[in-house]
């Protein structure tokens, strides 16, 4: 049986599991093992184990990992997502559609301090939902809208995905996460443009708020100074060689912590509510890691990935019809998967393939940021894809009496916007390259 046999038996082996409800971690543990058994035996297999999870977990930058999930933690103590969306909303709200441009707005301030989609979307559904059906928003549109608006907390940085990406692909933090600002960006406008367009097919759909005058927009944009500067002091002292990316994460969470103290939100056991969610989400991404690693060595072993390049670049096809089969497996997958899972298991198949072809004339480090700021949009759109549209979940279940079949035809209008951007990004890749090109 060749390698490519192996790992395809494998992987639907794994899919089994997956639809079996066994947790993706322990899935890939199962599936690793048993592949690494079945070519090599037991002893070499305990001989990996034995090393295998202080090699993997002593690796210096994973310590950003918990650091900016305890950011997100305090963020999510500290009221800064109402501040946020009453800021957003105080400039764009009384524009038809308004309220739900100002959510996804809110969405991206908040991804910029929390890093994950799946916090970004309950913590501002809270917030907004309630806004939205007040001034009668189509229910189809507010749930859609808060759904793909959380998505930015991931593609906006810092991203913990794209983190675990660098440590996977060798590459440089800081430079993923200058590629991934514009794209982020470019996702929020998108979404709200989208928006624009659904009121104007459907004007009822979101109705205008009240207009606030420019001294309330002010004092509303003021309530916030600390999210702006708490931003520019991580992703700034970055860039401008202050700080590490981990030591950035480190200054992020204290600062943070300040802001929550300060807003009473660490009181009545809020701070150790904190470090268990933190210590529960650092256990879950790592026991991942692990099962991954496992996986991946199972892989090595079959010599998958190395027999995959090399049929591709034997098979005469063009490098876009390549780039974008995978693309669409990826698509595919993230409707079973979620997108850390997916960026564990798909980079060490996908990643040679991609660094073997000739795409636009990039080099192998700007190939790589290229690539990863593309699964990192095209992950992240599994959030809002049935039938496993985490996202979707959320906001439907804080939204109570709204059909989930209503909200999932809501998401299919940021489903088009995330199409288009995706596209822009490929055959544009300077859109992603450029500030790496100027500051990296």
């Amino acid at each position: 049986m060749s390698g490519i046999e192996y790992g395809l038996l494998a992987f639907a082996f794994l899919l089994v599991l997956l639809a079996l409800r066994v947790h993706i971690a322990v899935a890939m543990l199962i599936t690793g093992i048993t592949g690494y058994v079945s070519l090599v035996g037991w002893t070499p297999l305990l001989a990996y184990l034995k090393n295998a999870a202080f090699a993997r977990y002593s690796v210096y930058d994973l310590a950003v990992v918990p650091l900016f999930l305890l950011m997100g933690q305090f963020a999510l103590r500290g009221g800064l997502s109402k501040g946020l969306f009453d800021a957003a909303n105080a400039f764009v709200g009384h524009w038809r559609g308004g309220i739900a441009m100002g959510a996804v707005g809110a969405c991206a301030g908040f991804g910029a301090i929390c890093g994950s989609s799946l916090a970004t979307a309950a913590t501002m559904g809270q917030v907004a939902l309630p806004e939205l059906r007040r001034h009668g928003y189509a229910p189809g549109l507010a749930t859609g809208a808060l759904s793909a608006g959380g998505t930015l907390g991931v593609l906006i940085p810092p991203s913990v995905v794209l983190v675990i990406y660098a440590i996977l692909t060798e590459q440089n933090i800081a430079r993923l996460f200058l590629a991934a600002l514009v794209p982020g960006i470019l996702a929020a406008i998108g979404y709200m443009l989208t928006i624009m367009v659904f009121v104007r097919i459907n004007p009822t759909a979101g109705p205008a708020g009240p207009r606030i005058p420019w001294s309330g927009r002010l004092q509303a944009l003021l309530r916030i100074w600390h999210v702006l500067a708490i931003f520019v002091i991580v992703i700034g002292g970055i860039y401008a060689g202050i700080f590490t990316p981990t030591e950035a994460a480190a200054v992020g969470a204290v600062a943070t912590g300040i802001v929550a103290l300060l807003a009473g939100g660490l009181r009545g056991g809020g701070w150790l509510a904190c470090i268990y969610g933190t210590a529960q989400a650092t256990g879950m991404i790592f026991l991942v890691l692990l099962g991954a690693d496992v996986l991946n060595v199972f892989l090595a072993l079959t010599q998958l990935p190395g027999e995959l390049a090399a049929w591709v670049g034997g098979s005469g096809l063009p490098p876009l019809a390549v780039l974008f089969s995978i693309f669409a497996m990826l698509v595919v997958l993230g409707c079973i998967m979620d997108s850390l899972s997916m960026i564990l298991l798909m980079v060490p198949i996908f990643f040679p393939v991609v660094m073997g072809l000739e795409l636009f004339g990039l080099g192998d480090t700007e190939k790589a940021i290229w690539f990863g700021i593309m699964m990192l949009m095209l992950v992240e759109i599994g959030l809002i894809t049935p039938p496993v549209g985490m996202n979707v979940y959320i906001i439907n279940s804080l939204a109570g009496d709204v059909p989930m079949s209503t909200t999932f035809r809501g998401v299919v209008p940021f489903l088009i916007s995330d199409g288009i951007r995706i596209l822009l990004l490929v055959f544009v890749p300077p859109i992603s390259l450029f500030l790496v090109r100027m500051f990296g």
